[in-house]
């Protein structure tokens, strides 16, 4: 049967089945995501202004955010499913559906709790828009969309988890031993911030993020068997 026979639902569901029209969707996001990521350490490498005096300095405390760590995982896994849509190893499936949801999480606390903290221009500008509003629009809109479908088992949603506790392990420690130009120690984000909020509210806000995190796994895995998209299993 044509496609031009069917219904507006068939022609959807065909549409998401499509394999090419997936790989491009991932080849773009990536795409614009790694232009992204690129434009934020530039920014970071010349801003004699930020938290740290060496660009060195500088461009490890940017690839120590959340946010462009996300961002990472989003543009390698969906430049690898661009090139190739069927990939059966377990720690690329993982992989994937942590950059989905730790993007997603990007999104929702950037602007639910630090959009509009610093002003922007220029670069600066771009990049943030790129990191925390365009790529999670994208990267769940692909996911919703193409999948790929049958990729999340409870043993992927529990090694998901893996990857916000190491950040947050990280953070909690760099922060403890590393100071800013100021000579205060240096936390990326306000309600990780030790200095000014002790220990308990943290490990309260660590728990709630950590929670969210699970939350939204075991969401993605309830989803995927229901889901339209590219059965690459």
């Amino acid at each position: 049967q044509r496609l031009t026979d069917r219904s507006p639902l068939q022609r959807y569901r065909q549409q998401m089945d499509n394999p090419r029209v997936a790989r491009l969707s991932f080849g773009f996001t990536s795409a614009l995501v790694t232009l992204g990521l690129l434009l934020q350490l530039r920014v970071a490498a010349t801003n004699d202004e930020g938290f740290f005096e060496a660009v060195p300095a500088r461009l490890v405390n940017s690839l120590s955010y959340f946010t462009v760590q996300s961002n990472i995982l989003v543009a390698v896994t969906t430049g690898l499913l661009a090139a190739r849509l069927h990939r059966s190893a377990t720690w690329f499936r993982v992989l994937r559906l942590t950059a989905v949801i730790a993007i997603t999480i990007t999104g929702v606390v950037y602007h639910l709790a630090l959009k509009g903290l610093v002003e922007l221009t220029d670069k600066a500008a771009s990049a943030d828009w790129i990191l925390h509003t365009a790529s999670p629009v994208l990267c769940v809109a692909g996911w919703l969309a193409f999948g790929p479908r049958g990729w999340v088992s409870r043993r992927v949603v529990q090694f998901s988890i893996v990857f916000p506790l190491l950040w947050l392990a990280y953070t909690l420690v760099r922060g403890a031993i590393v100071e800013d130009r100021n000579g205060r120690p240096f936390y990326p984000y306000p309600f990780l911030d030790v200095f000014d909020k002790g220990y308990a509210m943290v490990f309260v806000s660590v728990a709630l993020v950590a929670a969210l995190f699970f939350v939204l796994a075991l969401g993605a895995l309830a989803a995927d068997k229901r889901l339209p998209g590219v059965r690459a299993d």
